[in-house]
């Protein structure tokens, strides 16, 4: 039978008693200088030369104890590991336990399936893999931009083709809630890319439903409720439990390359509305004016025909009572008219008549009657308006 021998361990330096080494020669007696060999100038361990600490007393320790506690050498205890079985369900049946924050709400599900909601508040459930709870922010409201921004626009969420052909560019933001939790969780799995998906495809189909100028100007809003609706039919047929508060167009102009062309037909187009507008507005003031003056005009003649024939009536009226009187008594009617006639006559002349018969004094007048009368100056016509046009 063959045998093998071991060869002797080869003479190192580190282990060549006949050989010191740097650090010179060993201390007699074993070369330990008389401690427990194995351990080292700290009784852990040897120093250079030797073969590292040395832990089996200190596990050998830890063993003897952790046998005493389970039982000793014949075996486990069985109250300790009724206790341990105690600490570890306690742990397990603990971890039931949530708090529901106030904005929240809580969908509780047990091995997978709808359970039942929960408020705000403490709240227990099954520890797990029984029931597991998804929370959910009910009260919040969440917002989502479509399009980018103004520093970091996307083309191709914003870039849209309008009814009349044309391209816009639509950034914009939809507000959304979340207002029924169960339908949320379990139907939604992305929820930020589900809603972006449908608002822009809503936005899309309204935009092409519009013209571009509508768009940008007067028909914003309509577009914007358009949206909602729209959104709001899709997402209630996917059953996603989700809400549409608003859609808020943030920017819609025409693609950066035609800006500059798009500002000048605007421009025009105001100037247009502008000279149009202020037509309009001459239009009326000269028309306004013209009524103003024709209903002048018409009112004077009312008055005059009104005077005119109020003056004939009386001087009809004066002559009849004049003629009674005068058929009543004929030289003295004369007479009366005759001096009454004089006086209108001789009323504006410097001249003085006296009657001479039967005067036997001077009859002294005084100088005011020889002196001339002031005549009236003759009124000045009317300026005509400064701003008078000729009406067409």
């Amino acid at each position: 039978m063959l045998r093998l021998r071991r060869n002797p361990e080869p003479s190192m330096p580190w282990n060549d008693n006949a050989n010191p080494g740097p650090w010179g020669s060993p201390p007699p007696g074993g070369g330990d200088g008389g401690r427990d060999p194995g351990r080292g100038p700290q009784g852990g361990g040897r120093g250079p030369g030797g073969r590292g600490p040395n832990f089996n007393p200190g596990f050998g320790g830890m063993g003897r104890r952790l046998r005493d506690v389970m039982g000793g050498p014949g075996g486990i205890r069985p109250s300790m590991v009724a206790a341990l079985f105690g600490v570890a369900f306690f742990l397990w049946a603990a971890s039931g336990v949530y708090f529901v924050q106030p904005n929240e709400e809580a969908i509780v599900t047990t091995f997978g399936a709808y359970s039942r909601d929960e408020g705000p508040g403490a709240r227990y459930h099954l520890p797990a893999p029984i029931e597991a709870v998804v929370k959910v922010p009910v009260t919040d409201l969440q917002r989502i931009d479509v399009g980018g921004t103004q520093e970091q626009p996307v083309p191709q969420e914003s870039l849209m083709l309008t009814r009349d052909d044309n391209i816009v560019d639509v950034q914009f933001s939809v507000a959304w809630k979340i207002a029924d939790p169960a339908k949320f969780v379990f139907t939604v799995r992305d929820p930020q890319a589900s809603i972006k998906a449908v608002a822009e495809s809503a936005m899309r189909e309204v935009v092409g439903k519009t013209d571009l100028t509508d768009i940008i100007t007067k028909l914003r809003g309509q577009v914007q409720r358009n949206s909602v609706e729209l959104m709001q039919k899709t997402l209630d047929a996917w059953g996603a439990g989700i809400t549409v508060v608003e859609v808020q167009i943030r920017s819609a102009q025409p693609p950066r390359e035609v800006q500059a062309a798009f500002r000048d037909v605007q421009n025009a187009e105001q100037d247009q509305a502008s000279a149009v507008n202020e037509g309009l507005s001459y239009k009326n003031r000269v028309v306004a004016e013209a009524r103003g003056d024709a209903a002048k005009i018409t009112q004077s003649a009312e008055g005059y025909k009104e005077q005119a024939v109020r003056t004939a009536t009386g001087d009809a009226a004066r002559f009849n009572s004049i003629y009674n009187e005068y058929r009543r008594a004929p030289g003295a009617t004369r007479d009366r008219l005759y001096i009454e006639t004089m006086e209108r006559v001789l009323a504006k002349s410097n001249k003085v008549i006296i009657d001479g018969k039967g005067a036997s004094a001077p009859i002294i007048l005084p100088p005011d009657v020889f002196r001339a009368k002031a005549q009236p100056a003759p009124a000045a016509p009317p300026a005509p308006p400064t701003d008078a046009r000729p009406v067409r």
